[in-house]
C-alpha cells in the first residue's frame, strides 16, 4: 500500500471567514488504482473534490475519520491513471491528522476480509463498500445480466447517489464492476432503467456491439455542483458491453415537470416501434411518455396509483395457462400494482391496487429488460432494506424472483417464486415428514451446517 506523500504537493488555504478550518489541496500523480479514505461513522461531513485539467471530475461528501476509522472507502482512479489531479478537501479542522491517512494504492484497504465480513449476505448481492438502495437499469445483453443500483460509495448511510454496477451470467454469482454513473453539475444520479438499443434508434452505436443506454434522474440541488437546479431526466450510453458509459452531451432529455419528478422506467413498445417511459411525478401521480430515439419525449397520459409513489414499473405479462391472453401491470415503489390494458397511449386499469409483497425487503423492485424470447420470464429484483451495523457496507439487493400472472377467483394476480438458478447453490437435500411435534422435540436436531435454504409447508 503506497502513501500519497511521494506524489503530492500540499497547499493550505486559510478560510478568512473562520480561522478554525482549512481548505486543503493536494496535487498527485496517479500511479495506482485506488484512493483509500478512512471513514468514521458519525464524524463531521467533509466535501472532497477531484479536479482534472481544471474540471471537477468527482465530488462527494464523506465522514472523514479523525480517529480510528470504522472502515475504508475507496475512489477508483483508473480513469485518471498517469495524469495529475488535484484533490481539494473543504473545511478541515486545523491540526487534523485525517488527511495523513488518505492513501493511494493498488488494493482496497481491508480487502483481505472482503466478502468474509461477519454480516456479509451470502445469497444476496451487496456492494463492496458503502450504502446501496434501489436496483436500477436491470437489463440483459449477450449472456450477461446487468444490475445497476443506487450507491453511496463513501458512506454507510444514504447520500452521494451514484449508479453502482455488477454483472452475472447466472443471476446467482455477481461481479462488481464499479460505479457506472457519477454525480455531476446536473445533480446526483437517482433511479432509472436501462435498455438495449437493438435498432440504434438513438444513433450511438459504434462497431458491432449494440448500445446499452441508461435512463436516469439527475437530481438537481442534491450536491454542491448542482445547487439551484431541478430534477430532470438524462441518458448515458455504452458501446463496450456496459464497461464504460458516456453521458449524452445534450442532457437533460426531459426537462423538469413538477416537484421531484424522477425514476424513469423505459421499455420498447414493439406494436408501434417506440420507447415508452413511465415516470413518477408527485404524490400518487405518474405519467407515460413516448419517444422514437430516447432523446425527445412526448407526454402521452396520466396514471394515478393510490397508496404508492416513486420507482414505477410498467410491463406486459402473459396470463399463465391462457394462450394469447396477457395484461399490463403498473406498480410503484412499495409494490402496489394495477392490472389493466395499454393501447400505446393510455393505460386503463381493470383492477387494483393489489399488494405485491408483505415484507420490508421488496421495495423499489425492477424487472429486467431485453430477456430473450426463448426464456420469456419476467425476472424481478428488489431492494433488501436491512441494516448491517458495524460493517463497511449497508443494505443489499434482494434475491431474483420470477413473476407470473395467474387467474384467481378475484381476477389476475401476480405471484413470485425464486428463480430456478438459485437451486444450483444446493449441495445436500434433507426431507422431513409432516406430523405433530411434541414439546421439546426438535426434528432438525441432527442437521448441521452454515447456510440453509428451507422450504416449509
Amino acid at each position: 500500500m503506497k502513501s500519497l506523500f511521494p506524489f503530492l504537493v500540499l497547499t493550505l488555504f486559510l478560510n478568512p471567514s473562520c480561522r478554525q478550518t482549512d481548505h486543503l489541496v493536494r496535487k498527485i500523480q496517479v500511479e495506482n488504482r485506488y484512493l483509500n479514505f478512512p471513514v468514521e461513522n458519525g464524524a463531521p461531513m467533509r466535501l472532497i473534490s477531484l479536479d482534472v485539467e481544471g474540471e471537477t471530475a468527482r465530488q462527494f461528501e464523506i465522514e472523514l475519520a479523525e480517529n480510528q476509522p470504522d472502515w475504508w472507502a475507496f475512489l477508483d482512479l483508473e480513469p485518471f491513471r498517469g495524469r495529475r489531479v488535484m484533490i481539494r478537501i473543504d473545511d478541515v479542522p486545523q491540526g487534523s491528522r485525517a488527511l495523513e491517512s488518505i492513501e493511494q494504492g493498488d488494493v482496497i484497504r481491508g480487502a483481505e476480509n472482503l466478502y468474509r465480513e461477519k454480516l456479509r449476505p451470502q445469497f444476496h448481492f451487496s456492494s463492496r463498500r458503502g450504502w446501496n438502495n434501489d436496483p436500477n437499469g436491470l437489463v440483459y445483453y449477450e449472456g450477461e445480466y446487468h444490475l445497476f443500483y443506487q450507491h453511496n460509495p463513501f458512506g454507510w448511510k444514504w447520500g452521494n447517489m451514484h449508479w453502482g454496477h455488477a454483472v452475472s451470467t447466472d443471476l446467482v454469482h455477481w461481479r462488481e464492476l464499479g460505479d457506472a454513473l457519477h454525480p455531476d453539475a446536473l445533480g446526483t444520479i437517482f433511479s432509472g432503467s436501462a435498455v438495449v438499443d437493438l435498432t440504434d434508434t438513438a444513433g450511438f452505436q459504434k462497431g458491432t456491439e449494440k448500445p446499452i443506454i441508461c435512463i436516469y434522474t439527475a437530481a438537481g440541488n442534491t450536491n454542491a455542483l448542482s445547487e439551484g437546479r431541478p430534477f430532470t431526466q438524462c441518458i448515458a450510453y455504452s458501446t463496450d458491453r456496459g464497461r464504460t458509459f458516456t453521458k449524452y452531451s445534450d442532457n437533460p432529455v426531459l426537462d423538469h415537470i413538477v416537484a421531484e419528478n424522477r425514476d424513469p422506467k423505459v421499455i420498447w413498445y414493439a406494436p408501434e416501434s417506440k420507447w415508452i417511459m413511465a415516470l413518477y411525478l408527485d404524490e400518487n401521480d405518474f405519467a407515460l411518455f413516448a419517444s422514437a430515439d430516447l432523446k425527445h419525449w412526448e407526454r402521452l397520459s396520466a396514471v394515478n396509483l393510490l397508496g404508492a409513489s416513486e420507482c414505477p414499473e410498467f410491463f406486459e405479462i402473459p396470463v399463465e395457462g391462457a394462450s394469447g391472453d396477457s395484461r399490463w401491470v403498473f406498480y410503484g415503489g412499495n409494490g402496489l400494482y394495477l392490472v389493466g390494458d395499454f393501447d400505446g397511449i393510455r393505460f386503463t386499469p381493470e383492477s387494483g391496487p393489489h399488494p405485491l409483497n408483505f415484507g420490508n425487503c421488496f421495495y423499489a423492485s425492477q424487472t429486467f429488460n431485453n430477456i430473450p424470447a426463448s426464456d420469456g420470464r419476467r425476472i424481478l429484483m428488489p431492494w433488501g432494506r436491512l441494516d448491517s451495523p458495524g460493517m463497511p457496507f449497508n443494505q443489499m439487493i434482494g434475491l431474483p424472483v420470477e413473476l407470473t400472472l395467474r387467474t384467481t377467483p378475484e381476477g389476475p394476480r401476480l405471484f413470485t417464486n425464486p428463480v430456478r438458478e438459485l437451486e444450483s447453490l444446493r449441495t445436500v437435500n434433507r426431507t422431513f415428514p409432516g406430523g405433530s411435534i411434541a414439546p421439546g422435540e426438535n426434528p432438525l436436531d441432527s442437521v448441521e451446517g452454515e447456510l440453509f435454504d428451507i422450504l416449509l409447508d
